[in-house]
């Protein structure tokens, strides 16, 4: 029975990096990546048909099989270093308890039937990975309510602060860090609470409105995320904010949206669930925004680079190892801003917070001392050193725009360039494409390439193949940590190493 301890740990684990959802885990689970369960399920079928021979000195074999695979799992896990631990949240606490009870009357019910020991070891390999649908649905009902009541104690409190200026900014991507941004321009004249990290669902913002809310703040910016139709539109009815920012739309979550037209309709919820008086703020660079008819007759403030027909436009940018700078025009006055934050679409970012800056009143001396202010977002675009080499991080949650950006931006830097990446992922069908296209990309924009990951990264090495890019110059490792070490042997501290994307563990089997 220990093995059902070995494989119960690795299941809940990757049910809660599946986001607690059935058909993300049941993805990970038959996944072509999951090459452990894979393993698991060839092994318990094949024990399955010796035992169909009903011989005794075979039933032993297979027990005495087990026992050995049993070890070797446990030696395996020991080893194993995750990404991303489990965490022993209250919620995983409550599934364990109901886990624990499911397992024991399973087992019991087997021992008390007669079953062969032999056959008992042999499921008990592969029943965690079951038994975890039928606890998800025992929970799922105190779970729902534990969140709803979680949430109108949140609400409460937001409607008890009448005067309070929310904020709601949602995208495909870019918005965790247009979120920061605001935050950092508007705090010249506000006290601002943002959501932290990357909470942006309805539990995420709830603990952020209960455990950090305080009477002084007098804007509260919240980061809305999707992956479902309907989520958007929650979260805005949850929230009420007066403003809302889109910051991109594209390919994104497409095993959970089904297609574009669902991505696009859902994050533009945000536009159109604003108030009458409500103000939106719109990247009219984006092909999807630009051309979406929005339901709703709200003052919409439209910001772009390329776009020289929206309301506020960057121009004359200039771009550096170290920064970059850029000019807005603003009532008639042409404002010079300054930042440490790298490339074009960080660019549009912060045009997003010019434009809420100036529907809040802030003056244009105070907008521009807010932009040189900006710091930089953990994980994203975020320059580091680490025992002294230059790493560009930008390690969170990649995909197919922000991928090519980082790899302008890694164009920029001196010494040798290079990437490690594990690809993109939650892509669909469109998935393998983009991951090509990727590869594809990185010439003449990196010098050497580690990929992390043989199956994930298959279509990025395919794209470099293909794009002629010279394979003596790229590696595939089986971990990060292993690139890592290849950093450390096999270039010089005035190299720079774009760290780009850092898959959970659920996609790296």
């Amino acid at each position: 029975m220990s093995a059902s301890f070995v494989y119960s740990k690795n299941a809940l684990h990757m049910f809660q990096q599946n986001r607690y959802e059935f058909k993300r885990y049941t993805n990970w689970l038959f996944s072509v990546r999951n090459i452990r369960f894979t393993k698991t399920l060839i092994y318990v079928l094949l024990m399955l048909v010796l035992l169909l021979f009903n011989n005794k000195f075979i039933k032993y074999i297979v027990l005495l099989v087990t026992v050995l695979y049993t070890i070797y799992a446990i030696i395996q896990e020991e080893k194993k270093e995750y990404i991303k631990p489990l965490v022993l949240t209250a919620r995983v606490k409550r599934q364990i308890c109901v886990y624990s009870v499911l397992l024991f009357i399973c087992v019991f019910l087997l021992v008390n039937k007669g079953v062969n020991y032999s056959l008992i070891a042999v499921i008990s390999v592969y029943l965690p990975y079951l038994l975890i649908y039928l606890m998800a649905i025992i929970t799922l009902p105190i779970e729902n309510a534990v969140k709803k009541g979680f949430e109108n104690s949140a609400r409460a409190i937001l409607n008890d602060y009448n005067h309070l200026i929310k904020v709601g900014i949602t995208g495909s991507y870019g918005k965790t860090t247009t979120k920061n941004v605001v935050k950092d321009i508007i705090g010249e004249k506000y006290y601002t609470l943002i959501t932290p990290a990357s909470y942006n669902t309805p539990m995420g913002i709830t603990r952020t409105i209960r455990e950090h809310f305080k009477p002084i703040y007098e804007v509260f910016i919240c980061e809305m995320g999707a992956d479902h139709v309907g989520e958007i539109s929650y979260l805005m009815d949850f929230v009420k904010p007066k403003y809302g920012i889109v910051t991109s739309i594209g390919p994104q979550h497409l095993n959970t949206f089904g297609n574009l037209d669902n991505i696009i309709k859902e994050k533009m919820q945000e536009i159109e669930m604003l108030p009458a008086d409500g103000v939106g703020i719109i990247n009219v660079d984006n092909e999807y925004i630009n051309a979406y008819q929005i339901q709703n007759n709200c003052k919409v403030v439209r910001i772009g680079i390329n776009n020289k027909e929206a309301d506020l436009v960057a121009y004359d940018m200039k771009y550096s190892n170290t920064g970059t700078s850029f000019k807005v025009d603003i009532d008639g006055e042409t404002v010079e801003f300054n930042t440490i934050l790298l490339g074009e679409h960080n660019v549009m970012n912060i045009l997003s917070g010019i434009a809420l800056a100036k529907e809040l009143g802030l003056s244009n001396n105070e907008i521009k001392a807010g932009v040189s202010n900006i710091g930089p977002v953990e994980h994203r675009l975020q320059i580091k050193n680490i025992n002294g080499y230059t790493f560009i991080d930008n390690a969170f949650n990649s995909n197919p725009v922000g991928c090519k950006r980082s790899l302008d931006v890694l164009k920029l830097m001196p010494g040798k360039r290079i990437i490690v990446t594990p690809g993109l992922i939650d892509l669909g069908k469109e998935e393998n494409e983009a991951n090509y296209n990727f590869g594809a990309y990185m010439k003449e924009r990196a010098d050497f390439v580690i990929l992390v990951g043989e199956k994930n990264s298959a279509y990025i090495h395919k794209g470099l193949e293909e794009s002629e890019f010279d394979m003596n110059n790229v590696l595939v490792t089986k971990s990060v940590k292993e690139a890592f070490n290849y950093v450390y042997t096999h270039f010089s501290k005035e190299d720079t190493i774009l760290l780009e994307n850092d898959l959970p563990d659920a996609f790296l089997y």
